[in-house]
């Protein structure tokens, strides 16, 4: 038993280092406007949804939730640099405003690039965000941040 108790971690451990980056889901951060926690889930190989609960440090400051659908592209580049993985997408943000200002709702038009590493669970990426905030005002916007998840 205790022989199983060990061996079968290890082989969870193996496996989900083996896992391409293009499947199956992973969290990590995210650092730039905004930063705080972000989660990425794959539906196929080329598509996924991303979402982040963070810090927005626009104005003074607020509460900043954000979901996109990603549409990627691998193979782009040639040589060492297949891997990497740009991508677009649209999604729709929330800032909570704190007491006294309005939340703020928007469109999220993400452009970014991706590097899963080869035989680790972990990715890296790049992101260039122009936003159209719809409500209460209607006003444009750019944003930008990089990121690691760890997929599981």
């Amino acid at each position: 038993m205790t022989r199983l108790a060990f061996v079968a971690p290890m082989l969870l451990i193996i496996c989900s280092a083996a896992m391409a980056q293009t499947d199956g889901t992973g969290a990590g951060i995210i650092l730039g406007e905004p930063t705080g926690f972000c989660i990425k889930h794959w539906m196929g190989s080329s598509s996924a949804l991303d979402a982040a609960i963070a810090w927005s440090f626009e104005d003074d400051g607020a509460l900043h939730i954000h979901a996109d659908y990603l549409l990627h592209a691998f193979g782009v580049f040639e040589g060492d640099s297949e891997r990497i993985g740009l991508y677009y997408g649209i999604g729709g943000r929330i800032r909570f405003g704190e007491e006294g200002k309005e939340n703020v709702i928007g469109v999220r038009v993400p452009f970014g690039a991706l590097y899963p590493f080869e035989g680790a669970p972990v990715d890296i990426f790049l992101e260039l965000v122009p936003i159209m905030d719809m409500a209460p005002d209607t006003e444009f916007g750019l944003s930008g941040a990089i990121g690691v998840r760890y997929f599981f």
